[in-house]
């Protein structure tokens, strides 16, 4: 329990190098400076006598399964160390008062619980969502201060909006409830605010990667209690890194094609008699194909033909990793990448002959490395980044091509995160 002055001075004396250390591996310099930034910026907003507490969320990366969550299926995503950190305190006021570095404040009054619906779409939206969710499911909740910053890409993939959420679930949880609602109730929380409040009808993936932290797998058969497993895993450990590379390309107008893939997979489901294609049989399927083509269009059939591999895949790629065979686990990434271009068919827009920008990133990155390495699209597709797991002893030369082409600062160098949504408390010194 201390207040901002305290804070500072633990921060100063390295009382939370040993956090930091454990919490962004391999790139934790920087991060006391970034702490006391925030209580200086919360002081200013807020008060520097209020008793704080430290708290952070990470953003995320699909490592396998590309869109097979949509259909209950497997996947397997990444915490990061890109994330959203906050100073917070309690308050009297009933109201939730959350200041975002670069956005402004927000301020919900929480006796205001229902939908408000000129706020759709807004942050306001998630805020009282998740407190409205949490008054559902009988948690307590109350006003409080935070001043957040966050570092994780906005359009980059990397689900900032499910690291919002997740911290503002950890911080009600750290503050009104001893730190004991669990990862995954704090991604459902999460979930729930961005599809009823919010509007937008998201999976539960990003809010579960962010929240528990680690590689992680989640199976979603049954998609009110999903299967989470955390399986830690360091690619540093094994001599590679974890690389997004945004190669521009714009999201706009990508709403029909974003949208067919969960159409298509459905109507081949709905011919074998299920829902989605998590119920059915591959074997049935494989089968039934000749039949199957003529009822709908062929890429439909392709692209459940992505999903039945891709699911597998996924559990491949956990047990790899639970075996430390990297190398394995390599040529799986590969795999899948191959499965999105050649089967789900999500690198490029199929109206717009001129946008290629991930076929080229994708090709430049098998053009470096082919020999030793990986890659793949990364998260939905058509534009924006892709994913590729560089050895360490040539990651410069991979980051100065990749730059080279699509500009500065369009390669991000990450990490795998060991902890997901926390409270972020002193250690020392490691």
């Amino acid at each position: 329990m201390m207040n901002i002055q305290e804070l500072k001075q633990a921060l100063n004396a390295g009382a939370y190098d040993g956090t930091f250390r454990k919490l962004y591996p391999g790139r934790w310099e920087g991060q006391r400076e970034r702490y006391l930034h925030i209580a200086d910026a919360f002081a200013e907003h807020f008060s520097a006598d209020h008793t704080v507490e430290l708290y952070s969320a990470p953003g995320r990366s699909e490592i396998g399964g590309n869109h097979t969550d949509h259909q209950r299926g497997r996947v397997l995503a990444a915490a990061v160390t890109l994330d959203a950190v906050a100073v917070a305190a309690r308050n009297d006021r009933n109201v939730i008062r959350i200041y975002s570095e670069g956005h402004g404040e927000e301020r919900i009054n929480l006796e205001k619980l229902e939908i408000v619906p000129e706020e759709k779409g807004t942050t306001a939206a998630l805020i009282r969502g998740i407190a409205a969710r949490f008054y559902e499911l009988d948690l307590r909740y109350g006003g409080f201060d935070a001043y957040v910053s966050s570092d994780v890409l906005p359009g980059s993939g990397l689900s900032s909006s499910a690291a919002y959420e997740v911290l503002v679930g950890t911080i009600l949880s750290g503050l009104y409830n001893g730190g004991r609602v669990t990862p995954v109730l704090i991604a459902k929380v999460g979930q729930f605010a961005e599809n009823t409040y919010f509007g937008k009808p998201c999976g539960l993936m990003d809010q579960c990667a962010s929240a528990v932290g680690d590689f992680c797998l989640m199976d979603f058969a049954d998609p009110g209690a999903p299967v989470v497993e955390s399986i830690p895993c360091v690619p540093a450990d094994h001599g590679y890194a974890l690389c997004l590379v945004d190669a521009g390309g714009s999201h706009a107008n990508l709403t029909d094609e974003y949208a067919a893939i969960p159409q298509e997979m459905r109507s081949v489901a709905k011919l074998l008699g299920k829902s989605v294609l998590g119920e059915t049989d591959p074997a049935e399927f494989y089968a039934r194909l000749g039949e199957l083509r003529g009822k709908v269009p062929d890429r439909a059939l392709l692209r459940a033909m992505h999903f039945y591999g891709d699911n597998q895949r996924v559990l491949d790629q956990a047990d790899a990793l639970r075996k430390g065979d990297f190398a394995r686990f390599l040529s799986l990434v590969r795999a899948s990448g191959v499965s999105s271009m050649d089967l789900l068919q999500n690198i490029y827009p199929s109206g717009d002959p001129s946008e290629r920008s991930l076929s080229l990133a994708l090709a430049l990155c098998r053009r470096l490395l082919e020999k030793d390495g990986a890659w793949r699209v990364h998260g939905g597709g058509f534009a924006g980044t892709v994913q590729a797991f560089v050895p360490m002893g040539q990651l410069e030369d991979f980051r100065k091509e990749m730059e080279a082409v699509f500009g500065p600062g369009t390669c991000h160098d990450l990490s795998v995160r060991p902890a997901g949504g926390i409270q972020v408390t002193a250690e020392g010194e490691a």
